[in-house]
Formats: C-alpha cells, sequence, structure tokens
C-alpha cells in the first residue's frame, strides 16, 4: 500500500539538540521534516480551518518559478476563494485525509494519491468533509501563455491509476510517473512522481535549466547537490535552482520517491 509523508507538526521537546540537517545555499536548500513544525505554519486569506507550510517562494537567489505548500485542512475547513491571483495556475496533490474539490460545475473528491490540475483563472473550491484532517501539497506558478497554442484545461487524476513510465536501460528501477504528456506544449510546468528502487541511482551529475522543487514521499537517499552528498528521508523538501549539479542513490531499505516540479517547454526569459 502506497503511503506519502507529512510534516509532524507538533514541536521537539526542550531535550533535543539544536543541530540538523536543514541548510541553505547559493544552489540548493534542503528542508527537513523535522523543522516543518506548528510554529513555522502560516494562514492564507479566504481560508479557514488551514495552515500552510510554505517551503518555496519567489525570492532573490532562491525559487524564481514557482512556490509550494504543504497544507493542512481541519474538518470543515477549506476556501470558496482559494486563489487570489487570476494569473496562478495550480497543482495539488492530496497525501493524507479526503478533500472535495469542484472545478466550474464538476465536484471531485480526492483522497490520497488524487492529483488535479487548476489552469489559471479557474474557479475552483476546496473542503474537507471528513471527519480527519486532510493534507496536500499546492504548486503555484504564473502562467506563460504563448501565441498560437491554447492554454490547458482543468483535470484530475490518481497516482494509482498510472503505470510509472521506466527510464531507458534501467529496467524499471529508476521509472517517473507522469501526469501530462511531456510532448504537450499547453503546459509550462510538470508536477510528476519518481520512484527509484532500493540500489538505483541517476547516475550522472544532470545540470539543466529547469528549476527543481522536491518533496520526499517515501523512503530516503543520498542526494549530490552542487558540491555536496545529502542525506534526505521521507518528509524533506529540496529546492535546486537552475543549473544545480545533481544526482542521487536510493539506499533503501524500501523504494524512495519524490514530488518533482519543474518548469519546462518555454524560452528563456532575456531580461526587462
Amino acid at each position: 500500500m502506497t503511503s506519502y509523508a507529512t510534516p509532524p507538526a507538533g514541536l521537539p521537546p526542550q531535550t533535543d539538540l539544536l543541530s540538523g540537517r536543514a541548510v541553505f545555499t547559493e544552489a540548493y536548500a534542503v528542508i527537513p521534516a523535522g523543522v516543518q513544525r506548528d510554529i513555522v505554519t502560516s494562514y492564507l486569506p479566504h481560508w479557514e480551518g488551514a495552515r500552510f507550510w510554505v517551503l518555496a517562494r519567489p525570492l532573490g537567489g532562491f525559487a524564481e518559478t514557482f512556490s509550494q505548500y504543504v497544507a493542512e485542512l481541519a474538518p470543515g475547513g477549506g476556501s470558496d476563494r482559494p486563489e487570489t491571483d487570476p494569473g496562478a495556475q495550480a497543482v495539488l496533490f492530496v497525501v493524507a485525509g479526503e478533500v472535495e474539490l469542484s472545478v466550474a460545475d464538476e465536484v471531485h473528491a480526492l483522497a490520497a494519491g488524487g492529483y488535479a490540475y487548476l489552469p489559471a483563472g479557474a474557479a475552483w473550491r476546496l473542503r474537507n468533509r471528513g471527519g480527519a484532517a486532510a493534507t496536500f501539497h499546492w504548486i503555484r506558478k504564473r502562467y506563460q501563455p504563448v501565441e498560437g497554442i491554447a492554454a490547458p484545461e482543468a483535470f484530475v487524476a490518481r497516482e494509482q491509476d498510472i503505470a510509472p513510465a521506466g527510464m531507458p536501460g534501467t529496467d524499471g528501477a529508476w521509472a517517473t510517473t507522469r501526469f501530462v504528456d511531456p510532448g504537450d506544449l499547453r503546459h509550462d510546468m510538470h508536477v510528476n512522481i519518481v520512484t527509484l528502487q532500493p540500489g538505483a541511482v541517476i547516475p550522472f551529475l544532470e545540470t539543466h535549466v529547469m528549476e527543481h522543487g522536491l518533496y520526499v514521499l517515501e523512503g530516503k537517499a543520498v542526494y549530490r547537490l552542487n558540491r555536496d552528498w545529502v542525506e534526505v528521508e521521507a518528509g524533506d523538501f529540496m529546492w535546486l535552482r537552475a543549473f544545480c549539479p545533481q544526482a542521487c542513490y536510493a539506499g533503501g531499505p524500501g523504494p524512495f520517491r519524490y514530488l518533482l516540479y519543474k518548469d519546462v517547454n518555454r524560452h528563456m526569459g532575456l531580461g526587462r
């Protein structure tokens, strides 16, 4: 059965050491699960019964193309006006509990593994109708329209219904669950799930223009980030700047899985 990590919340005891794995550099950042506590949550306009761990936001020298939240909804919590920026598109990915998503006139129940793409300007609402808290990722990016290419429509999916595509030459040890066809140029961001089986590797230092946000859903691994090897585990978040060298070794004993954001399919901005 698939499981997904969520923030531990609460507060560490006074007996814990101050040292930890959190790091913020010019090329990457690691926000471990252990620092995603109650006192670092944020609240947002027009939301009730909701709190948000803000993991990435546009910031000089940090994330440039996206923001990413982990949201926790209490029973009955939600919003009838969740997005205040008409230019922002979004992906929602549920990791615990169940939410009711309304898009235009359609209503969808999304449980753990549920995925939704919401185009810029879409009228959507979200509510926790259950008796327990629900947790989901909310990834936002300003949509970049292109003349002659239609904007994508809203859709919902489930991870459990999509067969992972194995990377060439890996015999399925390294695979990607894709919610959008990579050749669909209407989309200017991808949010996928990457799975590496124990012992699998990303076997070279990827160095590319796409910015990344990676939230570890399950397992543990050693990640090469720029000049450093960093241990990561379920619940950790990594931000990787464009061109940050990156590779990975999945140590086991179970699969290593993460939710991956990247910006795609558009010309590079040439300044103003």
